[in-house]
């Protein structure tokens, strides 16, 4: 193998992200003050050096709604500067009327891979990002999802389990776009009931073709890196998508609160280390493709 990609990873500025400077909010990954601070590309850098990391996507981390593209280009300066990122997937909002105006402005800087907003809702409200939790149905969504294709962008897919019949017939209705799941369908009822549900949401959206699982932010709900659950998503992933349809992301700094990098990287290894092509695919070439990254 000759160098891992993290296909999720962000940087960010205090002043970008108000909830890191207002009083601290309850969040999906719990306590978060060791990271409520600036995480500049050069701590990135630091965190995953001698890892084998040679690039990396920078997924947008929700700045203010009417400042989406300033994230895009900070971004942008930020990879002219230093090399990295090496692809943006950036904020657009698919609940207007008409998302191609955003595109327009997004479509100026040559890192853009893809979009993301945030579809997941759950009924514990600290799970919950979406207004509701059938955003997938809405007509409106599905045409402006669509228009992505158009541009040649992904849709970054955030939902839980019982959204994913939703999911799936959103990405049925736009061929043309390939979905990448993320958080490999953020599995976070641990029971036997709810890793069922997730088997079932999961193997409807793996039937859909245009859809790609990232294999990221597995510690989000039990806030430590297992490298047993590590080992257990991924065989159970892979056996439903295949391995040319997952991808690793580090979801960096969120998991820094629980691990280093390193060993975060251990825990993937570790899990693919009987088929060398199958660790290849989903450590480099699934996410060098979908995000259409230069060797």
């Amino acid at each position: 193998m000759t160098g891992i990609v993290d296909a999720h990873h962000h940087i960010w500025r205090r002043d970008d992200l108000p909830w890191l400077v207002g009083p601290m909010q309850p969040r999906i990954f719990g306590p978060y003050e060791p990271i409520r601070r600036d995480y500049p590309i050069t701590e990135y850098l630091g965190d995953i050096e001698g890892c084998g990391v040679v690039k990396s996507v920078y997924v947008q981390t929700n700045w203010a709604r009417e400042h989406f593209e300033d994230e895009a280009a900070w971004v942008q300066r930020t990879a002219e500067a230093t090399g990295w990122p090496h692809a943006l997937v950036a904020y657009a909002d698919v609940t207007v009327d008409d998302v191609r105006p955003q595109l327009d402005r997004l479509k100026r800087y040559s890192l853009l891979r893809g979009v993301r907003m945030q579809l997941h809702w759950h009924e514990n409200p600290l799970y919950r990002f979406a207004a509701r939790p059938d955003l997938s149905n809405d007509p409106v969504i599905r045409r402006n999802v669509a228009h992505l294709g158009d541009y040649d962008l992904s849709f970054d897919l955030q939902v839980f389990a019982p959204q994913m019949q939703d999911a799936a017939s959103l990405a049925e209705a736009c061929p043309h776009v390939t979905f990448v799941l993320q958080h490999a369908g953020m599995l976070e009822n641990l029971s036997s009931a709810g890793r069922a549900a997730w088997r079932q949401g999961m193997s409807r959206l793996a039937a859909c073709p245009n859809v790609v699982c990232k294999l990221s932010g597995l510690g989000t709900f039990i806030h430590r890196n297992d490298p047993a659950h590590v080992a257990a998503i991924v065989a159970d992933t892979v056996a439903m998508f295949g391995a040319d349809r997952c991808l690793f992301g580090s979801n960096f700094p969120i998991e820094k609160l629980w691990t280093s990098y390193r060993d975060l990287v251990r825990a993937y290894l570790d899990a693919t280390s009987s088929n060398p092509g199958l660790r290849d695919a989903i450590l480099r070439d699934t996410a060098m493709r979908v995000y259409r990254i230069a060797p």
